[in-house]
């Protein structure tokens, strides 16, 4: 432990900033939340303290990509990203907000793949013009995602009423569950060995590893740690903010707990393209959309049964289905060509906000 608080000494301001945002924050939230505070104060403070947790995560993560290279870190961005929004899910779960978790996990789904997509390519255009990156890698994923997507679309289509599958919602949903899980384990060495951002081009002299290793991880740790109790204050500060500003259920998942919950790759996707490092940031921000999708909601439908609280399934709203399939087919033919300007991007966040808008009276 003496290593690391030695460690520490190696930080930068803005380093030093975004750890006491996330200890700090931390410590605020429980004092607030043990006093008995006011629930929407609490919520506004969780959900900064959420943000601060994912940026630390962040930093971490950026340390370990010039290590690992981005195909490797993109992987380990997008899945230490989602923490915070499975810790989310499984106590919204519990508090019976299935509602919320379904339409978070779309959510985040659609604001990877339009927002922080979408704000990556204006910047990245704005300062640096037209980017290109892999095509190959990026088109496989986006392949996938439109696959996973198809198969989250079937417990919806299949147990319509009047249909044989309508009163078995539940294990249609188990068995795209398991088969999603089996394509995430599948995808998981591409990723590694040929996922975008695999080119020497996108960590060669950009930046150096100034953390420790060991530092490094203890603060991986310490934030995925933070990152649980703040969830459980966050959800426990949901229901009565909701009240207080007459928020439907569909509109706080798909954007309010969907944007918390995926601050990670809003921050770094973003920071990736201002640095002129496509390939890193369609890693980051490709592989956040898939792992949700094949991994994240299949595994909360599987251990909603054994947490308590209401099950997850996958049979969703048609508004919010359609949602879904859009974003999967723009987000693919929008990267398909390996380029990317800041026009493009402000139509995926202009797409973003109409959708988003639709599900502000639901």
């Amino acid at each position: 432990m003496t290593t690391q608080i030695a460690g520490l000494k190696v930080l930068n301001r803005k380093e030093w900033i975004t750890l006491a945002v996330a200890i700090g924050g931390t410590l605020l939230t429980a004092l607030l939340q043990g006093i008995g505070a006011d629930s929407v104060l609490v919520f506004g403070i969780a959900a900064v303290t959420l943000a601060g947790l994912a940026s630390l995560v962040g930093d971490a993560t950026d340390q370990l990509a010039v290590r690992f290279g981005p195909g490797a870190t993109g992987v380990l961005q997008s899945a230490l990203g989602n923490l915070p929004e499975l810790f989310i899910a499984i106590f919204a779960l519990r508090a019976g907000l299935v509602g919320v978790v379904q339409a978070a996990l779309i959510g985040s789904i659609l604001g990877n793949s339009l927002l922080v997509l979408g704000l990556a390519f204006i910047v990245g255009g704005l300062r640096h013009g037209t980017q290109t990156f892999g095509k190959g890698p990026t088109r496989m994923m986006a392949v996938l995602i439109l696959l996973s997507v198809a198969g989250l679309a079937i417990p919806t289509l299949a147990t319509q009423p009047g249909l044989p599958d309508a009163s078995h919602a539940g294990e249609l949903s188990i068995i795209v569950a398991i088969v999603l899980l089996v394509v995430f384990v599948a995808s998981i060495p591409f990723s590694l060995k040929g996922g975008p951002g695999a080119s020497e081009e996108t960590v060669s002299g950009e930046a150096e590893a100034h953390w420790p290793l060991a530092l490094t991880l203890v603060l991986l740790v310490v934030a995925g740690l933070g990152a649980a109790f703040v969830s459980d204050w966050f959800v426990n500060a949901l229901k009565p903010t909701m009240a207080a500003f007459h928020l439907s259920e569909a509109f706080t998942g798909l954007v309010i707990v969907a944007i918390a919950g995926n601050a990670v790759e809003n921050v770094v996707g973003v920071q990736m393209a201002a640095r002129n490092q496509p390939d890193f940031a369609i890693s980051v921000i490709l592989n956040s959309s898939l792992q949700v999708a094949i991994a994240l909601a299949p595994a909360l439908v599987l251990l909603s049964r054994f947490t308590g609280g209401t099950p997850l399934n996958l049979v969703l709203p048609p508004l919010m289905l359609a949602a879904l399939a859009l974003s999967a087919i723009i987000g693919a033919l929008v990267i398909y060509d390996g380029e990317s300007t800041w026009l493009e991007g402000l139509a995926l966040v202009g797409l973003y906000v109409i959708i988003a808008a639709s599900f502000w009276w639901g």
